[in-house]
């Protein structure tokens, strides 16, 4: 007879350990199942996140109102899961509603008639205290504000210094010392009056309405670039309120800028304390006169130092500002109300 083949042992002979290798693959299976669960609910919680935000301008800040369909914000400011509109049928969808103070009329009859739960109401100004208006009317009305002030929820400013890494100087060549480009000009202004004094002891090449010299919009930094001095003198004089006078007039066009605003401590928030010349620093108009007119090319060219580490950027399009609506709203206190306006915006 042939020999017994040799007996392998299997753990399927044992009933026991059948049993519980049997349980083991059956808890294997519902721990797979409970994880692919919460994996799609998970995914359904989070659509809610990915559905983008909707920020209805209730009124366009400028008279053209731009193309603000499809999704800008991404396309041109590089923004995501951003959306504006201009259009009040959709008022029952917009997260957030957006009012230019310039927009607003008194009287409430083009507001919307309530405000839905959880959408917020944003207040918008670019001008200072002196230059706004009828603010008492809406206590208790916004639950943010975007400004040029740092403490605004939203702060919008009129541009600022971003790094770069060109690590080079351009000073545009030269013709003349001084100018100042001014369309609104009123006696009883501060800027009015110091450039009255200032223009006792040197000339300053004057350009604008004022002037009956309008520059056209190509005319502007050309011209203000032959001059040595920009005076970035601001209608009115608040903390933070720093405006392209600042920065296009003076720092993209290539001008060392003369500012008469706020302290030079609130002026160093935002541009190198070597990169700008501040009326109060000097005793007097005429040391200021002096100090301008008897400056050195090596001192001169010190001003521009801050073009080895950084460059400038405008905000000027409005499609730009409200999109960073979006980039702050996850840090945004919801459901407050502002209920003095005027008071907050005064202080």
């Amino acid at each position: 007879m042939p020999s017994a083949l040799p007996l392998r042992w299997s753990p399927w002979g044992r009933p026991g350990v059948k049993a519980l290798v049997t349980a083991g693959m059956f808890v294997t299976t519902l721990w797979n199942l409970r994880c692919f669960l919460n994996a799609s609910k998970g995914s359904g919680e989070d659509s809610k996140y990915v559905e983008p935000l909707m920020i209805l301008v209730w009124e366009w800040p400028s008279k053209q109102v731009p193309n603000v369909s499809g999704d800008v914000c991404r396309e041109l400011y590089g923004i995501t899961g951003c959306r504006l509109t201009t259009e009040w049928r959709l008022l029952h969808r917009a997260n957030v509603v957006v009012f230019p103070h310039s927009r607003l009329q008194p009287g409430r009859d083009r507001l919307p008639k309530e405000r839905l739960p959880g959408q917020n109401w944003v207040w918008v100004s670019l001008e200072s205290p002196s230059n706004t208006r009828a603010l008492a009317e809406w206590n208790h009305t916004f639950n943010w504000v975007m400004t040029y002030r740092q403490d605004s929820d939203i702060f919008m400013p009129y541009g600022k210094l971003v790094p770069n890494q060109s690590a080079t100087v351009n000073i545009p060549a030269k013709t003349n010392l001084v100018s100042w480009v001014i369309s609104n000009y009123h006696r009883t202004q501060k800027r009015a009056e110091v450039y009255k004094n200032l223009s006792k002891y040197l000339h300053v090449n004057i350009y604008g309405k004022a002037n009956n010299k309008p520059l056209c919009k190509d005319c502007l930094l050309p011209t203000i670039s032959k001059s040595k001095f920009y005076l970035a003198f601001e209608n009115s004089i608040h903390w933070d309120y720093i405006t392209e006078k600042l920065w296009r007039n003076s720092l993209l066009a290539g001008a060392v800028p003369v500012v008469l605003g706020p302290p030079r401590a609130n002026y160093e928030q935002f541009i190198p304390a070597d990169s700008f010349i501040h009326v109060n620093d000097f005793g007097s108009l005429e040391e200021l006169a002096t100090f301008l007119k008897t400056m050195n090319s090596s001192r001169y060219q010190q001003f521009f130092a801050w073009q080895r580490r950084f460059s400038v950027k405008l905000y000027t399009d409005w499609r730009e500002r409200i999109c960073t609506i979006c980039t702050a709203y996850s840090r945004l206190p919801h459901g407050r109300l502002y209920p003095d306006l005027q008071s907050w915006f005064n202080s």
